[in-house]
C-alpha cells in the first residue's frame, strides 16, 4: 500500500475521531469530505466526484462506498479493509446501497454524523441519503468534527508541510527569475509548476492566481495570458503541495517604474502581514488576527481596498481548493493552538487607481508564537 504516515500515526488519528465522536454522542459517522478519508486512513482520490462515503463506527470499525473505478485506488492507498462497489447503471441509487453498509455494520436506529459541508456531498445526494435514511437512523450535521482534529498537524504531517514550503519558495524564485518586460504569463505559471513538478510535489487544490495589469486586482484564476508591458504590476498567488499538503505565498511584482500608491501600499501590506504575525499564538483567537490586519490597513486609510478575510489554515487538501478552515474574518472565535499552519494574505485592491498590492506567506503555531515556514524575503520585489 502507497500510504504516507505510519500506523502509530493513524492509529492515533483514529483514536481522536472516536473520543470526539464519544464526545458528541455519535454512533457513527459519514464521511464525505475527501480530506477526511485522506487523514483517517489515507485514501487518495479524486474521485469523490461521485458519490462515495466512508462510514466509520464508534467503536473504530471503518468501511468505504465507492465505484468500481475507485476501487483498487482505495485498496492501493489505504488501510480499510472492508471497500464496497456500488454499481453504476440507470437505476442506480447508492444512498440505498450505503444504507445497506450501514446496516451491516449495526447502525439501524442509532444516531449518525454526517459531513454534509463537503464537496463530495452534493444537494441532490444530501436529499437522496436523508430519504434512504429516513426512519433507518437519526442524522446529525457533523461536518465540523474531523475538518477541527486535521487543523492542528502532527510531528509526521510537519515533515510534508515544510517540503510543501521549500516547493512554494522553489516556485517563487522562478517566478522571479522570469519576471520582467516583454515575460509571458505563461512562461511564468509554466515556471511555478516545474519547479514543484521537479521536486517532487502534486498537484494544488486550485489553480494559481496569475494576472497583470488590470488583472492583477483579481483574486482569483482566470483563462488567458499576456505579456507584461515596460511599466505594469503582476499579482502571483502559489503553493508548494506535497502529499497534498500546502504552503502557500503570496506577492505582488512591480515591472519598471512602480507607482507611489505600489511603495506606500506594500508599507502598509508588509507591516499589516508583521502585525498578524504577531497575533498568530496560542490562546488568540482567527478573528484576532482579522482585527490585527483591519487595524493596520485602516489606520492607513485604506479600509476601502482590503478584503473582509485575511487568511485560513493550510493542510491536506483537494480540489476544488486548497484553502482550509478555520479563516481569519472578523470576530472568528476558533482559538489558535501550536501545530496549526495558517496562510495570511495582505490583499489591497485599489480600482480607483488600478493598483494592486498583495503580500502573504505561511506561518506554523508554536508555543512561542508563529514560524514563518516560506517567503523570507517581504521586500517590494521590483524588476
Amino acid at each position: 500500500m502507497a500510504l504516507h504516515f505510519s500506523p502509530a500515526e493513524f492509529a492515533r488519528r483514529r483514536s481522536a475521531l472516536q473520543l470526539a465522536m464519544a464526545e458528541q454522542g455519535l454512533d457513527g459517522l459519514l464521511l464525505f469530505q475527501q480530506e477526511s478519508m485522506y487523514w483517517l486512513t489515507g485514501y487518495d482520490t479524486f474521485g469523490f466526484c461521485f458519490f462515495q462515503c466512508l462510514v466509520v463506527t464508534a467503536d473504530g470499525r471503518a468501511a468505504l462506498l465507492t465505484r468500481s473505478a475507485d476501487l483498487r485506488q482505495a485498496q492501493h492507498t489505504s488501510n480499510i479493509a472492508d471497500i464496497r462497489v456500488w454499481k453504476d447503471g440507470r437505476n442506480a441509487d447508492p444512498a440505498r446501497d450505503l444504507k445497506a453498509l450501514a446496516a451491516d455494520l449495526g447502525l439501524a436506529g442509532k444516531r449518525l454524523g454526517v459531513e454534509y459541508e463537503a464537496y463530495g456531498l452534493v444537494a441532490a445526494n444530501g436529499k437522496k441519503l436523508e430519504a434512504a435514511f429516513d426512519g433507518f437512523a437519526t442524522l446529525t450535521d457533523a461536518s465540523n468534527i474531523v475538518t477541527r482534529l486535521r487543523a492542528v498537524k502532527s510531528s509526521e504531517e510537519l515533515v510534508y508541510v515544510r517540503k510543501a514550503a521549500e516547493l512554494a519558495d522553489a516556485a517563487d524564485r522562478a517566478a522571479l527569475d522570469l519576471i520582467r518586460a516583454g515575460a509571458d504569463e505563461g512562461d511564468i505559471l509554466a515556471a511555478q509548476h516545474n519547479a514543484i513538478f521537479a521536486g517532487g510535489g502534486d498537484y494544488p487544490g486550485n489553480e494559481f492566481i496569475i494576472g497583470s495589469g488590470v488583472d492583477a486586482l483579481l483574486c482569483r484564476y482566470k483563462a488567458g495570458r499576456r505579456r507584461l508591458a515596460a511599466n505594469d504590476q503582476i499579482t502571483l498567488e502559489l503553493a508548494g503541495a506535497y502529499r497534498h499538503y500546502h504552503v502557500a505565498a503570496m506577492r505582488t511584482v512591480v515591472v519598471g517604474e512602480p507607482r507611489p500608491q505600489h511603495l506606500s501600499y506594500h508599507r502598509a501590506a508588509r507591516e499589516a502581514l508583521l502585525a498578524c504575525q504577531e497575533a498568530l499564538r496560542p490562546g488568540r483567537t482567527a478573528g484576532d488576527v482579522f482585527a490585527a490586519h483591519a487595524r493596520v490597513f485602516d489606520a492607513h486609510g485604506l479600509a476601502g481596498h482590503r478584503l473582509n478575510a485575511c487568511g485560513y489554515s493550510l493542510g491536506a487538501k483537494f480540489t476544488p481548493s486548497w484553502m482550509d478552515w478555520p479563516m481569519f474574518y472578523e470576530d472568528n472565535d476558533w482559538v489558535l493552538v501550536p501545530g496549526m499552519v495558517m496562510f495570511a494574505h495582505m490583499i489591497l485592491m485599489d480600482s480607483d487607481s488600478e493598483t494592486a498590492m498583495c503580500l502573504g506567506r505561511t506561518y506554523l503555531v508554536t508555543e512561542n508564537g508563529a514560524e514563518a515556514l516560506n517567503l523570507p524575503d517581504l521586500d517590494l520585489q521590483l524588476r
